[in-house]
């Protein structure tokens, strides 16, 4: 790890030294944009009070689920500086992925499964970690050569405990809407997010500013009721939780509401009018749905053993829930769907040796039977 370069106390002030460095904020973000990322800005990495304590209150009230990961590294999480205390400017980046097709198309089809539009192309991470490593080298090299350096630098995509949409509100990259999601003038709901935290003291951006007005289009949207008030999730009763971070048997009071969904929600992201504005302009070719992701049928799925769900999703985000979690998503849906011509394999995975996809085909093939 390299230490901070020399600067003036606190954030940069008037001089040489501000110049050099919005100069080099101004071409940092030229080269973010020639590597794919649509949005950018840059956020102080000490931490904000309100924001940290907003994430206390969230993880004692326990709407964090079974994600503990998420409590046990909360002294990192609650700010930059507290996973590294050398940090002095936060990165946020953003890439699109803004999709053709209406993510709700398939509601009353279903016979098909639902997937939502972040799985259905190249893994995120992999394509957005790329990227920031390139970005992350291009800063250390090109601080030495302007004489601003050393950069000390680190890169996060999703994976390390970092708040990530938070920093990008702050970082002016949009603002997180009532579904606590990041909503963009010019992106709509659909970002993938990235961080670099420097040593460097960059500029600010400033802050993008709450435009939900009114609305509340994507609260009323969400099929289970996680939403208990605006601005506030609890993912414990959220689609996208339940279908990929949730072990074992979903409770049976929100099977209903996961309709044909086996993979994520898309629903209160989709429901935003600010989506308007989100063309596919910038939507990267990796992130392009693979054809045999975007309306697969059920009966196809519900056949998979693990070396089938490996080949199937090789690449996919959705890999990494594994082949009983996804048939267990699948047997849901299959219960929701009224398809009887289902019941056959339902009934058959009830000897499935995993304990939650027995569980679900007993529910589903009850369902289908009566």
């Amino acid at each position: 790890m390299q230490s901070p370069a020399p600067t003036t106390p606190g954030r940069p002030g008037a001089g040489p030294v501000k110049t050099t460095l919005s100069a080099f904020a101004r071409d940092l973000e030229t080269e973010a944009r020639a590597l794919g990322f649509c949005a950018f800005g840059v956020a102080d990495a000490r931490e904000d009070s309100a924001r940290a304590q907003r994430l206390d209150t969230w993880l004692a009230e326990g709407r964090h689920g079974t994600m503990d990961w998420m409590e046990g590294r909360a002294h990192h999480r609650r700010s930059p500086q507290g996973l590294w205390p050398e940090a002095r400017s936060v990165i946020a980046l953003g890439m699109s992925y803004a999709p053709a097709a209406d993510p709700l198309r398939l509601a009353d089809v279903p016979e098909r499964a639902r997937i939502s539009v972040y799985a259905q192309g190249a893994d995120y991470h992999d394509t957005v970690k790329k990227a920031l490593k390139h970005l992350a080298r291009w800063i250390v090299a090109e601080a030495n050569k302007r004489g601003i350096g050393p950069a000390g630098v680190k890169v996060f995509t999703d994976t390390a405990p970092v708040m990530e949409k938070p920093l990008g509100a702050a970082a002016g990259l949009g603002w997180q809407g009532k579904h606590t999601n990041m909503v963009s003038r010019e992106h709509g709901s659909w970002l993938f997010l990235g961080e670099i935290y420097t040593t460097l003291d960059l500029p600010l951006s400033t802050p993008a500013r709450d435009r939900c007005g009114s609305c509340r289009a994507c609260q009323d949207a969400c099929p289970t009721g996680a939403f208990p008030e605006p601005y506030r999730l609890d993912a414990r009763r959220c689609v996208s939780y339940l279908t990929i971070e949730h072990k074992g048997p979903v409770p049976e009071d929100l099977r209903e509401g996961l309709g044909n969904r086996i993979y994520g929600c898309d629903d209160c992201l989709a429901v935003c009018p600010w989506n308007k504005f989100a063309g596919m302009a910038h939507t990267m070719k990796a992130f392009l749905p693979r054809a045999e992701l975007t309306a697969p049928r059920l009966a196809d799925l519900l056949t998979l053993d693990d070396a089938g769900f490996r080949k199937l999703f090789s690449g996919s985000p959705i890999k990494r829930i594994g082949r009983n979690r996804f048939v267990r998503n699948c047997l849901y849906a299959a219960g929701n769907s009224g398809e009887r011509a289902l019941l056959a394999q339902a009934e058959a995975l009830g000897w499935d040796e995993d304990p939650a996809v027995a569980d679900a085909a007993r529910w589903a093939a009850g369902k289908l039977a009566g």
